[in-house]
Protein backbone atom coordinates (compact mmCIF):
# COMPACT_ATOMS: atom_id res chain seq x y z
CA UNK A 1 0.00 0.00 0.00
CA UNK A 2 1.15 3.55 -0.69
CA UNK A 3 1.79 6.16 1.98
CA UNK A 4 -1.00 7.36 4.24
CA UNK A 5 -0.99 10.66 2.36
CA UNK A 6 -1.45 8.97 -1.01
CA UNK A 7 -4.20 6.69 0.29
CA UNK A 8 -6.16 9.67 1.63
CA UNK A 9 -5.41 12.02 -1.30
CA UNK A 10 -3.79 14.50 1.07
CA UNK A 11 -3.32 18.00 -0.33
CA UNK A 12 -1.40 20.81 1.38
CA UNK A 13 -2.20 24.38 0.39
CA UNK A 14 -0.86 27.69 1.69
CA UNK A 15 2.35 28.23 3.60
CA UNK A 16 1.51 29.84 6.93
CA UNK A 17 3.15 28.66 10.14
CA UNK A 18 -0.18 27.75 11.74
CA UNK A 19 -1.83 24.60 10.40
CA UNK A 20 -5.52 23.94 9.78
CA UNK A 21 -6.70 20.39 9.04
CA UNK A 22 -10.10 19.94 7.38
CA UNK A 23 -12.05 16.69 7.83
CA UNK A 24 -15.23 16.06 5.79
CA UNK A 25 -18.39 14.17 6.70
CA UNK A 26 -20.27 11.16 5.33
CA UNK A 27 -21.14 11.27 1.65
CA UNK A 28 -18.75 14.10 0.85
CA UNK A 29 -15.04 14.43 0.13
CA UNK A 30 -12.48 17.20 0.56
CA UNK A 31 -14.11 19.20 -2.27
CA UNK A 32 -16.83 20.17 0.23
CA UNK A 33 -14.40 22.76 1.66
CA UNK A 34 -14.13 24.69 -1.62
CA UNK A 35 -15.85 27.80 -0.19
CA UNK A 36 -13.65 27.92 2.93
CA UNK A 37 -10.16 27.13 1.62
CA UNK A 38 -9.61 30.35 -0.41
CA UNK A 39 -10.08 32.38 2.81
CA UNK A 40 -7.38 30.41 4.66
CA UNK A 41 -4.45 29.83 2.32
CA UNK A 42 -2.90 33.30 2.69
CA UNK A 43 -2.43 32.96 6.45
CA UNK A 44 -2.43 29.22 7.17
CA UNK A 45 -1.08 25.95 5.91
CA UNK A 46 -4.20 23.94 5.06
CA UNK A 47 -4.25 20.13 5.03
CA UNK A 48 -7.13 18.45 3.20
CA UNK A 49 -7.74 14.71 3.05
CA UNK A 50 -10.41 12.19 2.07
CA UNK A 51 -11.81 9.70 4.55
CA UNK A 52 -11.24 6.13 3.47
CA UNK A 53 -14.34 4.95 1.62
CA UNK A 54 -15.25 8.35 0.20
CA UNK A 55 -15.51 8.62 -3.58
CA UNK A 56 -11.94 9.50 -4.60
CA UNK A 57 -10.25 6.89 -2.36
CA UNK A 58 -9.46 3.37 -3.52
CA UNK A 59 -12.35 1.16 -2.31
CA UNK A 60 -9.97 -1.81 -2.14
CA UNK A 61 -8.28 -0.13 0.84
CA UNK A 62 -11.53 0.12 2.80
CA UNK A 63 -11.35 -2.19 5.83
CA UNK A 64 -14.93 -2.90 6.96
CA UNK A 65 -13.79 -4.05 10.40
CA UNK A 66 -11.46 -1.07 10.99
CA UNK A 67 -14.14 1.47 10.07
CA UNK A 68 -16.91 -0.19 12.05
CA UNK A 69 -15.93 2.23 14.84
CA UNK A 70 -14.74 5.83 14.78
CA UNK A 71 -11.39 4.85 16.26
CA UNK A 72 -10.37 3.65 12.78
CA UNK A 73 -10.93 7.14 11.36
CA UNK A 74 -9.18 8.73 14.37
CA UNK A 75 -6.10 6.54 13.82
CA UNK A 76 -6.07 7.61 10.16
CA UNK A 77 -6.14 11.27 11.17
CA UNK A 78 -3.28 10.77 13.63
CA UNK A 79 -1.28 8.90 10.97
CA UNK A 80 -1.74 11.82 8.57
CA UNK A 81 -0.57 14.29 11.23
CA UNK A 82 2.45 12.11 11.93
CA UNK A 83 3.37 11.67 8.25
CA UNK A 84 3.28 15.43 7.65
CA UNK A 85 5.04 16.20 10.95
CA UNK A 86 2.19 18.28 12.36
CA UNK A 87 2.95 19.18 15.98
CA UNK A 88 -0.12 21.34 16.58
CA UNK A 89 -3.19 22.12 14.47
CA UNK A 90 -6.63 23.62 14.41
CA UNK A 91 -8.94 20.81 13.33
CA UNK A 92 -12.20 21.65 11.56
CA UNK A 93 -14.45 18.62 11.25
CA UNK A 94 -17.90 18.14 9.77
CA UNK A 95 -20.34 15.53 11.14
CA UNK A 96 -18.49 12.17 11.14
CA UNK A 97 -15.10 13.92 11.18
CA UNK A 98 -16.06 16.25 14.02
CA UNK A 99 -16.28 13.25 16.32
CA UNK A 100 -13.21 11.69 14.68
CA UNK A 101 -11.25 14.77 15.71
CA UNK A 102 -12.64 14.57 19.24
CA UNK A 103 -11.55 10.94 19.63
CA UNK A 104 -8.13 11.64 18.09
CA UNK A 105 -7.68 14.46 20.62
CA UNK A 106 -8.25 12.02 23.48
CA UNK A 107 -5.33 9.93 22.21
CA UNK A 108 -3.09 12.95 21.45
CA UNK A 109 -4.38 16.19 23.00
CA UNK A 110 -1.00 17.83 22.39
CA UNK A 111 -1.60 17.83 18.62
CA UNK A 112 -4.78 19.92 18.75
CA UNK A 113 -4.90 23.62 19.55
CA UNK A 114 -8.68 23.43 19.23
CA UNK A 115 -11.41 21.57 17.40
CA UNK A 116 -14.17 23.30 15.45
CA UNK A 117 -17.15 21.06 14.82
CA UNK A 118 -19.94 21.51 12.27
CA UNK A 119 -23.14 19.45 12.69
CA UNK A 120 -21.58 17.19 15.32
CA UNK A 121 -23.42 14.46 17.21
CA UNK A 122 -22.18 11.87 19.71
CA UNK A 123 -25.30 9.72 19.14
CA UNK A 124 -28.11 9.92 16.60
CA UNK A 125 -30.57 7.48 18.18
CA UNK A 126 -32.91 8.60 20.98
CA UNK A 127 -32.84 7.04 24.44
CA UNK A 128 -35.09 7.61 27.42
CA UNK A 129 -32.89 10.46 28.65
CA UNK A 130 -31.33 11.70 25.40
CA UNK A 131 -32.75 13.19 22.20
CA UNK A 132 -30.59 12.39 19.18
CA UNK A 133 -33.29 12.86 16.57
CA UNK A 134 -33.86 9.28 15.33
CA UNK A 135 -35.51 6.08 16.47
CA UNK A 136 -33.79 2.74 15.87
CA UNK A 137 -36.47 1.78 13.35
CA UNK A 138 -35.77 4.98 11.35
CA UNK A 139 -32.18 3.86 10.88
CA UNK A 140 -33.17 0.34 9.91
CA UNK A 141 -35.55 1.68 7.26
CA UNK A 142 -32.83 3.90 5.81
CA UNK A 143 -30.38 0.98 5.72
CA UNK A 144 -32.92 -1.18 3.91
CA UNK A 145 -33.44 1.62 1.37
CA UNK A 146 -29.68 1.86 0.75
CA UNK A 147 -29.53 -1.90 0.18
CA UNK A 148 -32.49 -2.04 -2.18
CA UNK A 149 -31.65 0.86 -4.52
CA UNK A 150 -28.66 3.02 -3.70
CA UNK A 151 -29.12 5.53 -6.53
CA UNK A 152 -32.76 6.09 -5.62
CA UNK A 153 -31.84 6.45 -1.94
CA UNK A 154 -29.19 9.08 -2.77
CA UNK A 155 -31.76 11.08 -4.75
CA UNK A 156 -34.13 11.17 -1.79
CA UNK A 157 -31.54 11.52 0.99
CA UNK A 158 -29.52 14.40 -0.48
CA UNK A 159 -32.24 17.10 -0.53
CA UNK A 160 -33.48 16.10 2.94
CA UNK A 161 -30.03 16.37 4.50
CA UNK A 162 -28.87 19.49 2.65
CA UNK A 163 -32.22 21.24 3.05
CA UNK A 164 -33.17 22.13 -0.51
CA UNK A 165 -34.59 20.70 -3.71
CA UNK A 166 -32.78 18.70 -6.39
CA UNK A 167 -32.26 21.85 -8.47
CA UNK A 168 -30.03 23.51 -5.86
CA UNK A 169 -26.30 23.48 -6.55
CA UNK A 170 -25.51 22.24 -3.03
CA UNK A 171 -27.91 19.29 -3.33
CA UNK A 172 -26.48 18.37 -6.72
CA UNK A 173 -22.95 18.56 -5.34
CA UNK A 174 -23.78 16.39 -2.33
CA UNK A 175 -25.64 13.94 -4.57
CA UNK A 176 -22.54 13.64 -6.77
CA UNK A 177 -20.12 12.86 -3.94
CA UNK A 178 -22.63 10.60 -2.18
CA UNK A 179 -23.24 8.59 -5.35
CA UNK A 180 -19.47 8.27 -5.90
CA UNK A 181 -19.29 6.00 -2.85
CA UNK A 182 -19.50 2.28 -3.48
CA UNK A 183 -22.93 1.20 -2.18
CA UNK A 184 -21.68 -1.50 0.20
CA UNK A 185 -19.17 0.93 1.70
CA UNK A 186 -21.80 3.66 1.99
CA UNK A 187 -24.09 1.26 3.85
CA UNK A 188 -21.31 0.21 6.21
CA UNK A 189 -20.26 3.80 7.00
CA UNK A 190 -23.87 4.92 7.37
CA UNK A 191 -24.57 2.09 9.83
CA UNK A 192 -21.39 2.91 11.80
CA UNK A 193 -22.31 6.58 12.12
CA UNK A 194 -25.96 6.15 12.94
CA UNK A 195 -25.45 3.43 15.55
CA UNK A 196 -22.40 4.72 17.45
CA UNK A 197 -22.70 6.10 20.97
CA UNK A 198 -19.77 8.35 21.88
CA UNK A 199 -21.38 10.08 24.83
CA UNK A 200 -19.09 8.29 27.31
CA UNK A 201 -16.02 9.69 25.48
CA UNK A 202 -16.99 13.35 25.79
CA UNK A 203 -15.64 13.99 29.29
CA UNK A 204 -12.22 12.84 28.09
CA UNK A 205 -12.05 15.53 25.40
CA UNK A 206 -10.00 18.25 27.10
CA UNK A 207 -8.97 20.47 24.15
CA UNK A 208 -11.17 23.53 23.45
CA UNK A 209 -14.13 22.78 21.17
CA UNK A 210 -16.12 25.31 19.13
CA UNK A 211 -19.53 23.79 18.29
CA UNK A 212 -21.12 25.23 15.13
CA UNK A 213 -24.66 24.15 14.31
CA UNK A 214 -27.53 24.99 11.93
CA UNK A 215 -30.74 26.11 13.60
CA UNK A 216 -32.58 23.59 11.37
CA UNK A 217 -30.74 20.33 10.72
CA UNK A 218 -32.68 17.18 9.91
CA UNK A 219 -29.83 14.98 11.21
CA UNK A 220 -28.77 16.90 14.33
CA UNK A 221 -31.24 18.73 16.58
CA UNK A 222 -30.02 21.92 18.29
CA UNK A 223 -30.41 20.09 21.62
CA UNK A 224 -27.46 17.88 20.62
CA UNK A 225 -25.15 20.89 20.30
CA UNK A 226 -26.15 21.95 23.81
CA UNK A 227 -25.58 18.38 25.05
CA UNK A 228 -22.04 18.43 23.65
CA UNK A 229 -21.39 21.80 25.28
CA UNK A 230 -22.56 20.52 28.68
CA UNK A 231 -20.65 17.22 28.56
CA UNK A 232 -17.28 17.89 26.92
CA UNK A 233 -14.36 17.71 29.36
CA UNK A 234 -12.70 20.97 28.36
CA UNK A 235 -13.78 24.48 27.45
CA UNK A 236 -16.43 24.71 24.74
CA UNK A 237 -18.62 27.28 23.04
CA UNK A 238 -21.78 26.89 20.93
CA UNK A 239 -22.90 29.02 18.01
CA UNK A 240 -26.25 28.30 16.37
CA UNK A 241 -26.41 29.76 12.88
CA UNK A 242 -29.59 30.84 11.10
CA UNK A 243 -28.97 28.21 8.44
CA UNK A 244 -30.90 25.14 7.35
CA UNK A 245 -29.42 21.73 6.65
CA UNK A 246 -26.64 19.41 7.73
CA UNK A 247 -24.00 20.84 5.35
CA UNK A 248 -24.20 24.61 5.89
CA UNK A 249 -20.62 25.14 4.66
CA UNK A 250 -21.84 23.86 1.29
CA UNK A 251 -25.44 25.10 1.19
CA UNK A 252 -25.09 28.48 2.95
CA UNK A 253 -21.43 29.53 2.62
CA UNK A 254 -22.30 33.24 2.78
CA UNK A 255 -23.38 32.73 6.41
CA UNK A 256 -21.20 29.80 7.44
CA UNK A 257 -17.76 30.76 6.14
CA UNK A 258 -17.53 34.05 8.11
CA UNK A 259 -18.60 32.16 11.25
CA UNK A 260 -15.93 29.50 10.70
CA UNK A 261 -13.22 32.07 10.07
CA UNK A 262 -14.18 33.93 13.24
CA UNK A 263 -13.92 30.73 15.28
CA UNK A 264 -10.63 29.78 13.63
CA UNK A 265 -9.18 33.17 14.61
CA UNK A 266 -10.76 33.40 18.07
CA UNK A 267 -9.75 31.14 20.95
CA UNK A 268 -12.13 30.34 23.78
CA UNK A 269 -9.13 30.50 26.09
CA UNK A 270 -8.89 34.25 25.37
CA UNK A 271 -12.15 34.65 27.30
CA UNK A 272 -10.77 32.96 30.40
Amino acid sequence: MSTVGDAHNVRILGSGERIIVLGHGFGTDQSVWKHLVPHLVDEYKVILYDNMGSGPTNPDYFDFERYATLEGYAYDLLAILEEYQVNKCIFVGHSLSSMTGAIASIFRPDLFQKIITISASPRFINTEDYYGGFEQEDIEQLCRAIESNYKSWCSGFAPLVVGGDMDSVAVQEFSRTLFNMRPDIALSVFRTIFTFDLRHFLARVTVPVHIIQSSKDLAVPVAVAEYLHQNLGGKSIVEIMSTEGHLPHLSAPEITIPVLIRHIMHDIMDDA
